[in-house]
């Protein structure tokens, strides 16, 4: 606990962010549906958001070294809260549209700047405990924030203005530190094909696993209003699904650890999209079932990244883990900036069960992909990789895990 005391102030400040975060993802979504925009158009929207996230990711450190990160973290927010509230004033899709691709450049630059700050300030031996507690926070801010859609009707400007104020407080323990600003190093990144070659499997399930979770985030809410939840129902299926990915993505992830973990991703992908199938036929089935299926598929579901992250780390040299954990990091985001659309294209033509079988075909196809590399290849790993529960975030956090070499990041 001492250990996280001094960073007290960054994790306060990333609840609150994703809080909002998380509000503003499903309140896009359902006020969409509600303004009667086809679930194509909805998921065009949403792919935005992702095409901002992957933008700000190489614009956002340019920033911070130029004019630090409290004034990086005050002018992100700003932006921020301004998009949000812009939202309700012009109700209109390709303003939306517009309007997700700014909140995404500006979220990213939120991130980076505490993702940087929390890296540089973290005693090398607790590496690993800050990163495990910061992405435990995000996925608990991420739940939380969906509890807060029923408070106020989404036709109303108020959700909006609460998306916007949970931003803003989120800016005042951060702007207010009297931690000592880092500097923020240059990203590096492996070229994609060199990645493909090191990691075929790694590479392969980051970018399907993208298309699969990019869909999850951008339509999940359609999805739930399109079968008859309400707006109470909404968010207790995206939170039990978030909840499932916090709670039981470290013990599947620990099974990883004990053998191959492309056998691992087989079984994992193959098991979700069984899952994903059982979804299918029970739309119309008692709501604890329809939320328990979700609990069991977002813990299977937001497993597949880390496992590949975790065998990217089983087979690459120190040296160039940071860079090759960056480039997985960018296939992932491609894969989550693709998806909702093609999500909603699917939704538009089929109805909301397109979705849950777009994630069937989705993870069946990485599960025989995968499957074929376990069978045409053998890999021994010399130093296994341990297991870490994670999010798709910003090249910064990945420097928080142990088997980062930061001397690279220098280089």
């Amino acid at each position: 606990m001492a250990a996280v005391r001094p960073l007290l102030s960054l994790l306060i400040g990333v609840a609150l962010l994703l809080a909002g975060s998380g509000l503003l993802s499903t309140l896009v979504a359902v006020r969409g549906g509600l303004e009667g925009w086809d679930d194509q158009v909805i998921g065009l929207i949403m792919s935005a958001y992702f095409g901002g996230f992957f933008l700000g990711t190489f614009a956002a450190p340019k920033l911070i070294r130029r004019i630090g990160h409290v004034r990086s973290f005050a002018f992100y927010a700003c932006l921020c809260a301004t998009v949000v509230l812009l939202h309700p004033i012009f109700v209109e899709p390709w303003t939306w549209a517009a309007l997700r691709l700014l909140s995404g450049v500006a979220l990213v630059g939120l991130y980076t700047v505490i993702e940087s700050w929390l890296n540089a300030s973290a005693a090398a031996e607790q590496r690993s405990r800050i990163f495990a507690l910061y992405m435990a926070i995000n996925l608990f801010a991420l739940a939380a924030g969906q509890w807060l859609l029923g408070v106020f009707s989404p036709l109303l400007f108020i959700p909006f203005s609460l998306v916007a104020i949970l931003i803003c407080l989120a800016a005042l323990p951060v702007t207010s530190s009297r931690m000592v600003q880092p500097d923020t190093p240059a990203s590096v990144h492996l070229r994609l094909p060199q990645l493909y070659r090191l990691a075929p499997a790694a590479s392969t399930g980051a970018l399907l696993g993208g298309l699969a979770l990019g869909a999850f985030w951008g339509m999940s809410a359609v999805y739930a209003t399109g079968i008859g939840l309400d707006l109470a129902g909404v968010s207790a299926l995206v939170s039990v699904t978030i909840l499932g990915g916090a709670l039981l993505q470290l013990p599947i992830g620990r099974l990883s650890d004990r053998g191959d973990r492309r056998t691992a991703l087989v079984f994992i992908c193959a098991l979700a999209a069984v899952l994903a199938g059982l979804i299918m036929i029970s739309a119309g089935a008692n709501t604890w079932v329809l939320l328990s299926l979700f609990f069991v598929f977002g813990g299977l579901l937001f497993a597949v990244y880390p496992v590949c992250v975790a065998h990217l780390l089983d087979h690459l040299p120190n040296e160039h883990v940071l860079a090759g954990c960056s480039s997985l990091l960018l296939l992932n985001g491609i894969g989550s900036a693709i998806g909702p659309a093609i999500a909603g294209t699917l939704m538009a033509r089929l109805g909301p069960q397109a979705l849950p079988a777009f994630f069937v075909v989705t993870l069946l196809l990485l599960a025989v992909v995968v499957g074929g590399r376990r069978l045409l290849r053998q890999r021994d790993r010399g130093e296994p990789a341990q297991f870490h529960a994670m999010l798709r975030t910003t090249p910064s956090a990945l420097e928080l895990l142990p088997e980062t070499d930061s001397d690279e990041v220098e280089a």
